[in-house]
């Protein structure tokens, strides 16, 4: 099947910089089939080529490759990208969602998901600004796994938390009004970014994965008091189990060991990026 077309002009990586890529690429890829638990059931990882800072062609690359996950963490840059690439690709933004960009978020007709979902509000100006003929949009909701101030997300929830205490804690009332409010949104799972403290273990780092697990598991269990069973259709996977995004470029061995089932890695592709500053790309939208 042919992709579909472009609404701009493509620009092709250099035959030297394409090669180098598909190397990355094909590197990261068989880690992530080497790192997956050998006892699992479920289905394929999903690999997320984080593009921040780089260029569209350089996307175009991997997607030669077959690549068709990519994700950006400003909304300006996935603005600018999304009109130059296939239209089959599946943009995944990353970044820090701000309920006022949502319909320019929405605008982007491949957007496939939004990972960084923290707020009702936030919710119901996604669920307003998809179009009602465009499928549901797959939202994840961010968990604050670290507790770190600099971090966006909802705590986490204990895997000893009584049911009165999961009910009402902030992370199931936001899946519950997406769940009841939000028709043009589909729940799909939850994303962490961990700890990022160089001077912190491997040990802190798989203590934030596992955290997100016992969060997962907590928050099935409260949806399916609400009415929301696994089996209801309305959340989560073909299986009706929520999905779980952690992992980066240096530690998705590890988050995958402990059950992700979506990983972003960015530099592990496409090399080093820039410092903000130097990069000339508009990020006022972002």
């Amino acid at each position: 099947m042919s992709a579909a077309v472009p609404t701009a002009p493509l620009v092709r990586a250099t035959a030297e910089r394409a090669a180098e890529l598909k190397e990355s690429l094909a590197e990261i890829r068989q880690r992530v089939q080497a790192a997956r638990p050998s006892q699992s059931t479920t289905s394929q990882p999903t690999l997320v080529a984080v593009s921040k800072y780089k260029p569209a062609s350089d996307i175009l690359a991997c997607y030669d490759e077959g690549q068709r996950d990519f994700g950006e963490n400003y909304v300006q840059e996935l603005v600018d990208k999304a009109p130059q690439l296939p239209q089959d690709i599946r943009w995944h933004f990353i970044g820090t969602f701000q309920s006022n960009k949502a319909k320019i978020l929405a605008s982007i007709p491949n957007l496939y998901a939004l990972q960084t979902l923290h707020s009702t509000k936030g919710a119901t100006a996604l669920n307003k600004a998809i179009p009602s003929d465009r499928p549901a949009l797959n939202v994840l909701l961010q968990v604050n796994t670290s507790g770190e101030d600099s971090k966006s997300g909802v705590s986490p929830l204990a895997r000893d938390a009584s049911d009165s205490e999961a009910d009402s804690a902030e992370l199931v009332q936001i899946a519950k009004h997406i769940l009841t409010e939000c028709p043009r949104l589909r729940l799909q799972g939850l994303m962490t970014i961990g700890s990022l403290s160089e001077s912190l273990s491997k040990e802190k780092e798989n203590e934030d994965f596992r955290r997100l697990v016992a969060t997962r598991d907590v928050l099935e269990g409260a949806l399916a008091r609400a009415g929301f069973p696994k089996d209801s259709g309305k959340w989560g996977d073909e299986h009706g189990r929520l999905l779980l995004s952690m992992g980066m470029s240096g530690d998705f061995e590890a988050a995958l060991a402990a059950g992700s089932d979506i990983v972003r890695v960015g530099t592990g592709i496409f090399g080093s990026r820039p410092k903000k500053e130097e990069v000339k790309t508009h990020t006022s939208l972002a």
